[in-house]
């Protein structure tokens, strides 16, 4: 076999709180640098798992139409708002947790009880404004997941739920965001290299670096299906 030079990889940045990276490759054969780009940005925007809403129960609220008395926000607001939590699960799922505040204030992410198992992660999003007098109860469904659950379809594939749980679309990728660029690059004399560049952005509950490693993984996995072909005898 042909002997392939065997490419380096660098962390050129890495943000402390893991939002953000940005990962060198090189060199790569020319062609490569597009092929692993567009794979791995693939799988970290739609296949790594991830902690999303999937439903809410609202004291007194039906329907996603529905007003609260006393509560600035329609519920499309609250529900909208509440889509875009970040958690952890430090347990298994599903989880519920809860929402209990009345009198004059302002409701936000950090004003969500939990139990040891659940994490909200900054930014806290604000989620209502309750006036003197009111309240507002909810709880919050939330639970692991892959890619976008449509709020049809967790309905369908959430059993037994009381028909006033509202479901919600859930996003459960952990990647926010992912940016690839390949150029030129050489070796000693030849210059008929890829250097592959790739950034990474993610909600914070994965750093880019471990994201991109699990991305990595997960296409090991699907290739090694093909590996694995020179091991098959023909039936």
């Amino acid at each position: 076999m042909l002997k392939m030079e065997k490419p380096e990889i660098e962390t050129k940045e890495l943000h402390a709180d893991g939002k953000y990276g940005k990962f060198e490759i090189r060199p790569l054969p020319r062609g490569y640098g597009i092929t692993i780009g567009n794979s791995l940005r693939r799988i970290l925007l739609s296949s790594l798992p991830g902690v999303a809403v999937y439903a809410v129960k609202i004291d007194g609220v039906h329907h996603e139409l529905s007003t609260i008395p006393g509560v600035k926000e329609d519920v499309t607001e609250i529900i909208l708002a509440i889509k875009g939590l970040t958690a952890k699960l430090h347990g298994d799922g599903p989880k519920t947790i809860y929402i209990d505040a009345q009198g004059e204030c302002e409701v936000t992410a950090a004003d969500i009880r939990t139990d040891s198992e659940v994490e909200i992660l900054p930014p806290f999003p604000h989620i209502a404004t309750i006036g003197k007098g009111a309240k507002l109860e909810m709880q919050i469904m939330l639970d692991r997941g892959r890619g976008y659950v449509s709020a049809e379809r967790n309905k369908q594939t959430r059993q037994n739920l009381p028909l006033d749980v509202i479901t919600v679309d859930s996003i459960y990728t952990p990647v926010l965001k992912v940016n690839y660029k390949v150029e030129d690059t050489r070796l000693g004399q030849v210059t008929d290299y890829d250097k592959l560049t790739i950034e990474v952005w993610t909600d914070g509950t994965v750093g880019a670096n471990d994201a991109l490693s699990q991305a990595a993984s997960l296409l090991t996995e699907y290739l090694q299906l093909f590996v694995n072909l020179s091991d098959e005898k023909v039936s």
